[in-house]
Order: structure tokens, then sequence, then C-alpha cells
């Protein structure tokens, strides 16, 4: 824009520039024809009633000067005298003449005076003060009479015309620099509140990023901020953590209220179902299916009342537990330990790789609950006599987990829709008394993974089965 700016007022200025310039010739050209009737009838030796004259006509900083050149005797016409000073306004001693002429000569001027003369045409020059600084614009308007040539000079400096930029360049015009000038207070006013706003930001990022770890207790946006213009939305954010908070309270509390509120009818039909099944006798085997397929269709109920509250409990840690350093090494080592003897009832073998201090930051219980999914998934579709690998290994900004079973592994069309909700690769069962799977494993997983800033990934193995990888930022970065 100060460009676009720029370009349109300079071919303005340029354009004013012309106008003045013709004018100034024009003005030099009336005072010329003014003094042609005085000259007609004025000897080249009368200055001083001269000066008078061209004193009327001086103002405004112009600088007028008057020379003549006597007409050549009438049977020698190429023996003319040269240019004599006559007179000037505002008039100059005696004394400074020859020092004028001689000026006049090394600017060039006295050889376009007769130049002008001959050709009887106007002419123009343009020429800086010895300085350098100023420069001048000298108009020469020849008059010829019957007594000589007389040649009219008229000076003035360019810079005082209408304020234009005639003789510099339109940026050291005053306008330009003042306009620049406050451009320049508006950049820097700008870019003082550029980086103002970028630093209440990045303190605002910082605060999020303590409130989430827990290291920071309430109303912390506003404690930090110290631009009066973001307070309300200091408050905003203040409000929308203590919201969040009070959500994660209600979640859990209605997680705690609904398991109770379904466990205690079922754990009732359990304890009722007992002194029936005492009583009905070995023969009847409908009623022996019938109480068995009551006693399993209860364990669903159960297992899904207690995967539901898990759930519900684990969005309210995601919402509100703080994130901590956690060993990720110590933590799958401890939690394969805890699979040994299912591990061992399946006569499936664990392999381990794992680097020392692998530190992630998360949320108490969130890699748990990863974790135990994960390895629930690799046993649940590892055959007998398996082999489960699992790999944990640092890199420079993250830290991967690998967990490879020797499972029929995925359609390579499905294994997009493993960490979908309710998604669930098992084989339909027919046996209503067996418990169906929810299919809510993986998607916790992908759930708490990204919400710790990682991702998770399934692909089948080249010599068959499944791997889960999961990258975690390292130490929280």
């Amino acid at each position: 824009m100060p460009i676009v700016l720029y370009s349109q007022f300079e071919s303005a200025d340029r354009q004013m520039r012309d106008l003045v310039t013709r004018a100034v010739q024009d003005r030099s050209k009336l005072i010329g024809h003014a003094l042609t009737p005085i000259l007609r009838n004025a000897e080249p030796g009368a200055g001083g009633s001269l000066n008078a004259e061209l004193a009327k006509f001086s103002s405004d900083g112009t600088v007028l000067k008057l020379m003549v050149q006597p007409a050549a005797p009438a049977g020698n016409p190429q023996s003319g005298a040269g240019f004599y000073f006559v007179a000037s306004a505002p008039a100059i001693r005696a004394d400074e003449v020859v020092p004028e002429l001689d000026e006049l000569a090394h600017r060039g001027i006295l050889k376009r005076l007769g130049e002008a003369c001959m050709w009887e045409a106007s002419d123009e020059i343009r020429y800086r003060q010895p300085n350098g600084t100023v420069e001048l614009l000298t108009s020469i308007i020849p008059i010829k009479t019957a007594k000589g040539c007389w040649v009219l000079t008229s000076t003035h400096t360019t810079s005082e015309f209408l304020n234009t930029s005639i003789g510099r360049p339109y940026w050291e015009t005053r306008a330009v620099r003042v306009a620049a000038g406050i451009y320049l207070v508006l950049a820097i006013l700008a870019m003082l509140a550029a980086v103002s706003i970028y630093l209440s930001l990045r303190r605002f990022r910082e605060v999020a990023g303590e409130i989430g770890q827990g290291r920071i207790g309430d109303y912390a946006f506003s404690h930090r901020n110290i631009v009066p213009e973001l307070s309300s939305v200091a408050r905003d954010f203040d409000k929308l953590v203590l919201d969040l908070k009070h959500l994660s309270q209600q979640i859990r509390q209605s997680a705690e209220d609904n398991a109770h509120a379904f466990k205690t009818p079922l754990a009732a039909i359990q304890s009722s179902l007992s002194p029936v099944r005492k009583a009905v006798p070995a023969e009847e085997q409908r009623a022996r299916r019938a109480i068995e397929i009551i006693d399993s269709s209860l364990a669903r109920l159960l297992g899904l009342v207690n995967a539901a509250q898990r759930f519900d409990s684990s969005t309210a840690d995601l919402i509100e537990a703080p994130r901590v350093p956690i060993n990720l090494t110590h933590l799958v080592g401890e939690a394969t330990l805890n699979f040994r003897e299912i591990l061992a009832s399946r006569d499936i073998n664990l392999v381990r790789h794992l680097e020392d201090g692998a530190i992630v930051r998360a949320g108490k219980g969130m890699l748990e609950i990863v974790l135990q999914n994960i390895l629930e998934n690799a046993i649940s579709f590892s055959p007998r006599a398996g082999t489960i690998g699992v790999t944990l290994s640092k890199g420079r900004n993250t830290v991967e987990l690998r967990v490879e079973d020797e499972g029929p592994g995925i359609a390579s069309e499905r294994i997009d829709y493993i960490f979908e909700r309710y998604f669930s690769a098992r084989p339909s069962q027919q046996d209503s008394a067996q418990p169906r799977h929810s299919g809510l494993g993986l998607w916790i997983v992908r759930r708490n993974v990204e919400a710790l800033g990682g991702e998770v990934s399934a692909t089948n193995r080249a010599g068959g089965g499944l791997a889960i990888s999961v990258v975690l930022p390292r130490n929280g970065d």
C-alpha cells in the first residue's frame, strides 16, 4: 500500500512540476514582453534606470539580469561586440559584476545568450549552486532592438515552487518525509502490538500446558495475563477450564452412580438364581440350559457395566487428569508381568525388547488402559504356542511401542477401521452363552494416545499376524 500510494503521489507531483515549470517560463516571457517597449528606446549604458524597471518584476526570490550585445557596425556585421552586463534585480555593486559574468560563463549561460540572439528563441538551463545543494532554473529571453540584442535572464530556486520536487527526488520533499515518519511510527506501533499479542498468546499456551499437567491452580489465565485488552479472553478461558473440570467430575460421578444402579439389581438376580439352580433336577436339561443362558447374560451385562464405568472414568481422566512424567519402560514391564498367568495358560511366549529411560508425559491410568487393551487384543488373537513380541524404542523426539502377534491378521480392506468405535474383527459368535466383544478396546487406545499428542497405527505382518504401533512424544514435547 505505501508503494502504490507513493507512485500515485509521485505521478501527481510530476504533473505539478511540469505545470510550475511552464508557468515560470511563461512568466519570464511576459516580463520580457513588458520590457520590450522600454528597451527599444534605452541606451546600452543606461543601467540605473533599468535597475528600477527590473525591480518592478522581481519577487518571490526571482533574480533578473539584463545584458546587451550592441548591434554591429553597418559596414562590418561580423564584428559585433560581446555581451555587457547592464542591470539586475536585486541590484549588485560594480565590483560584483566581473565575478557574476565569470559565473555565467562558467555555467555556459553566456554561450547560450549568443545562440538565443542568433535564433531569436527562448532557452532554459538548470544548474546547481557551487555547494551543490540548491538547483537553479534560468530562463533566457532574447529581445531584439535596433540598438542591439538584449537578453533577460530569470533565475529561480526550483525547490521553492509550490513545495514541488523540482530539482530533487520526490522522496526528499517535506510531505513525503512527514508521511514516511508517520508510517514508520504506525509500523512500529503495529509491530509492538503484534509482539505483545504474540507474547500473550505464548503465555496463554504455557498456562494451558501447565493446566494440562496439573501444575497450576484455578484462574491461571487471569493471574498470568498482563495485557488489559485480553482480560475478557483470559476470564473466558478460566471459565472454560472450570467448566471442563466440573464436567469431568459429573462424568465420573455419573459413571459410579450408573454402575451402582445396574450392579445392585444384577447382584439380586444372581442371588435369587442360586436357589433356583439347586431346585432344578439334573434331568431337566431345558431348565438347566435356561439357567446357564441367564448366568451368561448376567455376566455379559456385568461386563458391559464395568466396561462403561471404565470408559466414563477414562473420559473424565482425559479432561482433568494432570500429565506427569512416566517411565514407559517400567510401565510396559509391569503390564507384561500382569499377563504372565494368562500367557502361561495358553502356552504363549512373550519376547520383550525394552530400551531404558523411555520417559513420556501422560495422565494417571491413561497408558495403563492403552497397554492393557493392546496386550489383551494380541493375546486373544494369538494361537496356542504362539509368540507375542513387545518392542519399546526411543527416537530423538518420540518413543515407539510395537506389539506384534502371530494371529490371523486382518483383511487389508478392513484394517483402516480397526480403531473405530464398536468395530470388531472377531468372527460372529453363534453361542449366545459366550460374551460378545464390545469393540471399544482399540478405540479407547486411539483416543488416549491421540489425547497425549501421539499416533497409533496397525499393519499386517509379512509372516502373518498383526502389529500395532504407538508413537508418543518423548518427555511430553
